[in-house]
């Protein structure tokens, strides 16, 4: 009842899982502000305890004793001039938003405003504005003669203000170079499959299936989604670990960033102890919301980077687009260190207990390099640079996934208008096929390839 009176957008929070909740506020733009603002209004009791209750004045030398008047004025001044560094810090966060939405790609606007260095700097302009306003109130009411806490931590605020907006200026500025927004975008990604799916996934992951209870699959029963929305978040410790306890076996029909409207099949399970199963609190370890989100969403990670590829081809930026490339291929090498390919996930006894939708590193390459390479098109230089990227990759991986690479390249180069390129472009396209067969042990289909550039005559 209680949570009906309050605004939607506050609402919103005590709906969410508590870690879907931890997520939201770091990356909403007014959680790091608001504790600031708390502190600042802490510290400004703190020092109008020293100066009006304690009269520390009577206790420190003359020269750290300011007049009455002068406090007044200086504090009025401050509020001014803190606000001014506001308002031209929000004015360039304005400005670098627009930058990245028209320039990269809209999905990146959160990634700078979450960043803590970002956020730190918003929260110290609006304590240090807090904190005088909040001081100006006591110190212009009073018939006390001489401050000593309240002007020297003003003065020490504005500097920090100061320090603080040249700082945020270099940020931004160091911030929206190309080389570190995709180093940013590439590390963001590297942290969802290390700390989330290493953690929450490889642990129970296992490539033999075992006792999948076959016999009791007949009994299946499925159960349809709740609402409309993108997975965001499953809950696959406690699920699995439930599903221990009910006897059962549970199939998942969506993965991580599906669509799924409701009543769409979301999940099924069977087993011995599939009669008593209180459906309902499966579906409530899957938080389905109406936008995606990258705390498990390794492909959201993937498509940022390759959005900021093809906005790089749309703006006649190739330099960009080939980072991009080399950021994605280092990205594809972690994703094969750290995901085990097996939709299997069993429980302390070894048994199977939740079954994922099945993926493979075809699927990620797919995900990764699929939409650049669709819209290079003709671009010759970024498909060769894609080609030498796959090649990196296949020096760098285990060969059981060289085919996959080697498919993915042939496939790239069937769509080459052989008569429309131009000689070097040719070559170089050519060195990186070659690079890539050596790597992957295609010597002999390369030779192929390679006549089809020059036909014999």
């Amino acid at each position: 009842m209680i949570l009906d009176l309050l605004p939607v957008a506050v609402r919103k929070y005590f709906e969410m899982s508590k870690r879907q909740r931890k997520h939201e506020m770091q990356m909403a733009i007014w959680y790091m502000p608001v504790a600031y603002i708390g502190i600042a209004i802490g510290f400004g009791v703190l020092t109008l305890f020293l100066d009006l209750v304690i009269e520390v004045n009577e206790y420190t030398h003359t020269f750290f004793q300011i007049n009455a008047d002068i406090t007044r004025m200086l504090v009025s001044t401050l509020i001014g001039g803190i606000l001014t560094l506001s308002a031209f810090t929000l004015n360039s966060l304005l400005v670098v938003l627009i930058t990245f939405s028209g320039q990269f790609s809209p999905r990146m606007l959160l990634n700078f405003v979450s960043d803590r260095r970002t956020q730190h700097a918003l929260g110290i302009f609006n304590g240090n504005f807090v904190y005088v306003l909040f001081v100006f109130l006591f110190v212009g009411n009073t018939s006390k003669e001489a401050f000593v806490a309240v002007p020297i931590t003003s003065v020490l605020l504005a500097f920090l203000s100061a320090i603080t907006f040249i700082y945020f200026i270099n940020h931004a500025t160091t911030w929206m170079q190309v080389h570190n927004i995709t180093f940013t975008m590439k590390k963001s990604s590297e942290e969802i499959i290390n700390q989330t799916l290493k953690k929450e996934l490889e642990a129970y992951r296992t490539t033999e299936p075992g006792d999948l209870k076959e016999e009791e699959r007949e009994k299946e029963v499925s159960v349809g989604s709740v609402k409309s929305g993108y997975i965001q978040l499953v809950n696959y410790r406690e699920m699995i670990q439930e599903a221990k306890k009910d006897d059962i076996i549970i199939q998942l029909h969506s993965q991580i960033g599906d669509y799924t409207l409701k009543t769409n099949k979301l999940l099924s399970y069977w087993g011995p102890g599939a009669d008593d199963v209180d459906y309902e609190k499966y579906c409530r370890m899957i938080d389905i919301g109406h936008k995606e989100t990258e705390i498990q969403d390794v492909q959201m990670g993937m498509h940022k980077l390759a959005e900021i590829a093809i906005k790089a081809l749309g703006n006649d930026d190739p330099k960009t687009a080939t980072n991009t490339i080399h950021q994605m291929s280092e990205l594809m090498l972690t994703v094969e260190d750290y995901i085990t390919f097996t939709p299997y996930l069993m429980d302390d006894d070894k048994q199977v207990r939740v079954m994922l939708l099945e993926e493979s590193f075809n699927y990620y390459i797919y995900r990764g390099f699929g939409y650049i390479r669709h819209y290079a098109r003709d671009n010759h230089l970024i498909i060769t640079e894609l080609i030498n990227g796959l090649a990196m990759i296949a020096e760098s991986i285990d060969p059981s996934k060289h085919d996959m690479l080697w498919d993915f390249a042939c496939q790239t180069l069937d769509h080459i208008e052989t008569e429309l390129i131009y000689d070097l472009d040719k070559t170089f396209l050519l060195d990186g096929v070659k690079r890539l067969a050596v790597s992957t042990d295609k010597v002999f289909d390369y030779y192929a390839i390679e006549e089809k550039f020059y036909p014999k005559t």
